[in-house]
């Protein structure tokens, strides 16, 4: 019998004061029996970060041909592509090649040794990559709920998670 996945809902508040952006967003993450805490926590991220109310989760875990997040034209055209965790260099290329804009949101022990092998990803225009550190995704996963109230301020670039549980101050390097 196959294990099912786990449902986590998050609310989000985000009030880019950079960007004069503020916005509320519920979401609904199924989380993967393979997936760990801290990849769904990335995820959350992921979308704060191209947040949109046409920006998805997909069925990447099940679907290994889908992002992490999409977001498509009224046509159902592919706008947004935004992969989490390491990805192919294959995957990344014929995303570029679909996509006006492609991101990667890397993390964890081996993303310094995945951007050093994968130097095609250098190459493409389209293509942004971000990485998060260790510090980062660990605080993360102490946040973590099955039901979480989340707000996120960013101000002058830095970028602070506040949930009930604590706070989070989200360290980004932006690699491409």
């Amino acid at each position: 019998m196959a294990l099912k996945a786990t449902i986590y809902k998050a609310d989000i508040n985000i009030a880019n004061m950079d960007d004069h952006i503020y916005a509320d967003y519920q979401l609904t993450l199924a989380l993967h029996p393979s997936e760990t805490i801290e990849r769904l926590m990335v995820r959350i991220l992921a979308y704060a970060r191209y947040a949109d109310e046409g920006l998805e989760f997909t069925k990447d875990l099940f679907e290994t041909d889908e992002p992490a997040l999409w977001q498509k034209d009224l046509t159902g055209l592919l706008e947004k592509w935004i992969e989490v965790g390491c990805p192919s260099e294959d995957k990344v290329k014929k995303a570029s090649a679909r996509c006006k804009q492609v991101a990667i949101v890397t993390y964890g022990s081996q993303a310094n040794d995945w951007w050093q092998k994968n130097t095609k990803i250098k190459t493409l225009s389209n293509v942004e990559v971000w990485q998060l550190t260790p510090e980062t995704t660990e605080a993360l996963e102490q946040l973590c709920e099955r039901t979480m109230q989340l707000q996120l301020n960013i101000m002058d670039g830095e970028w602070t998670l506040l949930s009930d549980k604590g706070q989070v101050d989200i360290q980004w390097q932006k690699l491409q």
